[in-house]
C-alpha cells in the first residue's frame, strides 16, 4: 500500500484512526488553486479478513476520481446504481448519503468547490446533481487522459500533489465572471447564523433572483436546501464524533425540535441518525479526520470559501 500522511507539515498518519488493511493521504492543492479545489485524497486498501467493502461517504460538492483499483467500484446515489463505475469520472454536488463497495486498489479524488465548477465546466451543475458521469463528458477527452497518465506514472502517493497541481493550474487558469456572486453564496451558506434562506439573503444582502440563478448553475441546487445540508452537517457531525456516546435525545442548535432534525436527516441520509451509525464506515470516519487534521473541516459542504 501507499504511505499514509500528507506533504503538509506536522500531520501524524497515526491520528487518522485508519482500519487494517487501509491507507490514506489528504494534501491540500497549491496556494494558486485554493478555492478552486478543495482538497485532494490518495484512498488505498487491500482485501483483510477485517475488511468491510462497504462505506457511506457524505453528500458534498462535486468530486473528480481517478479509479485505478483491480476490481470494479460499486456506488449508489438515491435509486441510481454505478456498477461498475467509470475509469475516470465526476460525481456532480450531492444532496444524500452514497454507499460505495470496493475491494482493494488506489482511488485519487480531488474536491471540486463551486468556484471551481465556475472554470472548469460550462455545464450548469444542477444538471448533473446526484448523479455520476465519465469524466470525458464533461472535461476534454485529451486533459481527461493527461490527468490519468500522469497519474499512473507517479508513486501515487508522494507525488500526486504535484501531478494535480499541475494539470489544474491550466485548467483553472480563466476566471469567471461569476465569481464574486458565487462567493457571496458561498458565505452565507458556510455562515453558522444562517439557518434558513430569509437570513441568508437579509444579511449577506443578496438579490433573491441573481442568488436563486447562481446557486443552481454552480452550486447544483437551491439556496435554501443547501443552507439546510449545511445545518443538518453541523448538527450530525458531532454525533458521529461522539459514536456510542451521542446524545441521540437533544436538540441540535438551529432545529426547533428533534422532529425537524430527523426530518431532515431522513432528507440527507436516508435514515434516522442513530440507523445512520449503526452502519459501520470505519474508513469514512478516518478520511473525516484526516481531512479535518489537513484541511481543517471533516467534509467539502463545511469548507468556507
Amino acid at each position: 500500500m501507499i504511505e499514509s500522511g500528507s506533504l503538509t507539515p506536522g500531520i501524524i498518519p497515526g491520528a487518522f484512526g485508519l482500519p487494517p488493511g487501509t491507507a490514506l493521504r489528504y494534501e491540500r492543492p497549491a496556494a494558486h488553486l485554493t478555492g478552486y479545489l478543495a482538497s485532494y485524497a490518495v484512498l488505498d486498501s487491500v482485501v483483510e479478513d477485517a475488511w468491510h467493502p462497504v462505506e457511506w461517504m457524505l453528500p458534498g460538492w462535486a468530486q473528480i476520481w481517478i479509479v485505478m483499483t483491480p476490481e470494479p467500484i460499486k456506488v449508489r446515489i438515491g435509486n441510481r446504481a454505478y456498477e461498475p463505475v467509470p475509469r475516470a469520472l465526476l460525481y456532480g454536488v450531492t444532496s444524500r448519503a452514497m454507499p460505495v463497495a470496493a475491494r482493494g486498489g488506489v482511488t485519487i479524488c480531488v474536491d471540486v468547490s463551486p468556484l471551481g465548477w465556475a472554470r472548469l465546466f460550462s455545464r450548469p451543475a444542477d444538471a448533473l446533481r446526484d448523479q455520476l458521469i465519465p469524466l470525458e463528458t464533461i472535461l476534454a477527452d485529451a486533459k481527461v487522459a493527461e490527468l490519468a497518465s500522469a497519474l499512473a506514472r507517479s508513486d501515487q502517493a508522494l507525488e500526486v500533489k504535484g501531478v494535480l497541481d499541475d494539470v489544474f493550474t491550466s485548467l483553472t487558469a480563466v476566471p469567471n465572471r461569476d465569481e464574486a456572486g458565487i462567493r457571496q453564496i458561498w458565505k452565507a451558506i458556510a455562515d453558522e447564523g444562517v439557518t434558513d434562506l430569509a437570513t441568508a439573503v437579509g444579511v449577506h444582502a443578496m438579490d433573491p433572483r441573481t442568488a436563486s440563478r447562481l446557486s443552481k448553475q454552480y452550486f447544483g441546487f437551491p439556496l435554501k436546501l443547501l443552507i439546510m445540508r449545511s445545518r443538518f452537517f453541523r448538527a450530525l457531525l458531532p454525533l458521529l464524533e461522539a459514536g456510542a456516546y451521542a446524545d441521540h435525545a437533544a436538540v441540535p442548535t438551529g432545529y426547533y425540535d428533534r422532529s425537524h432534525f430527523l426530518r431532515d436527516a431522513k432528507r440527507f441520509l436516508g435514515a434516522t441518525p442513530r440507523l445512520f451509525m449503526a452502519r459501520p464506515s470505519p474508513y469514512a470516519a478516518a478520511a473525516r479526520r484526516a481531512r479535518t487534521l489537513v484541511i481543517g473541516s471533516p467534509i467539502p459542504a463545511l469548507d468556507r470559501p
